[in-house]
């Protein structure tokens, strides 16, 4: 199951900008295993006094968007879990700049905040390795907007690839 096998009316348009930064050279679960690795990777050689830079007033750190992730990965896995256990309860969206001011992730440091991105994810990929394709097809309502269970497999992918951009264009330029 690749991002071109979604149809249009498994998600709302705004999550285009994040399935679409997702290649289909590999299947979702194959991609939600090689991504984390990539992304560790690539903040393992950010030079350490970037992790606390922010390039505007009122930006996030890339601490605050690693935390970010990791909440964000957090819930669309949730989101998941209930729609593929055919839970048919519309479910609210998150202010994900509440999240951020809540958490304080500058007073963790960088291996911490990684450790249990690659947790999180681990947890994220044995969800998404047990769905049947039945359940991978069916969808539920979050943010008052339909999504299917695989789309919101891409979406974490392509939400963490859309971050990872973000770090080589604003932060370490």
């Amino acid at each position: 199951m690749k991002p071109s096998d979604l149809l249009p009316q498994e998600f709302a348009g705004h999550f285009a900008t994040y399935i679409n930064q997702v290649s289909n050279e590999y299947t979702l679960t194959e991609e939600l295993e090689i991504s984390v690795h990539r992304l560790i990777k690539f903040v393992q050689n950010i030079p350490m006094d970037k992790f606390d830079y922010r390039y505007a007033e009122g930006k996030w750190t890339i601490k605050d968007i690693i935390q970010h992730l990791i909440d964000a990965e957090r819930i669309f896995a949730y989101r998941a879990l209930r729609f593929a256990r055919n839970d048919k309860t519309a479910l609210p969206g998150f202010d994900e700049n509440d999240y951020v001011d809540a958490v304080q992730a500058n007073n963790r440091s960088i291996q911490d905040l990684l450790t249990e991105l690659a947790v999180v994810r681990q947890a994220t990929l044995s969800l998404f390795k047990s769905f049947s394709t039945e359940e991978l097809l069916r969808t539920g309502t979050a943010s008052n907007n339909p999504m299917s269970v695989r789309a919101l497999g891409f979406t974490i992918i392509g939400h963490q690839n859309h971050h990872q951009r973000v770090f080589e264009k604003r932060y370490l330029d």
